[in-house]
This record gives C-alpha cells, structure tokens and sequence, in this order.
C-alpha cells in the first residue's frame, strides 16, 4: 500500500505542490514520487484526458452496433 504521508501531491485549487496529504482529497492529485513529478501533474492529467477522448473517438466511429446488424 502506498503511504500517502510520504508522497508528493498537486493541490489543484492552489497550483501548489504538498508532501504529504494536507488537502482534502477533491483538491489532490497524485500521489507522485517526486516534487518535479508532482509540478507537472496538470499536463499529465491533460495528456491522459485527450488519450481517453481520441480511445472514445475510435470505438464510437468503429461502426454499427452488433444489435443493429442482428436486425
């Protein structure tokens, strides 16, 4: 189990990096091992967003329904 107390988080209402778990949990993101890490994390959740968007993009154009084809 990863102890959060020893971590590096992101506060995203502040843009502040934290050590340990000194915000609510709404306002964290991490736990990341590195303060550097930690600085960066409003790109990565950026990156991961448009990679699971572009993922929805391809399975919603992958085409019909099977249901449709059943018909």
């Amino acid at each position: 189990m990863i102890d959060g107390d020893h971590k590096y988080w992101y506060n995203s209402s502040t843009g502040e990096v934290e050590y340990g778990m000194l915000s609510p949990s709404v306002d964290r993101i991490g736990p990341f091992d590195t303060a550097e890490e930690a600085k960066n994390a409003p790109e990565v959740v950026e990156q991961r967003a448009r990679a699971w968007a572009n993922e929805d993009a391809a399975e919603d154009a992958w085409g019909p329904d099977s249901s449709d084809t059943a018909k």
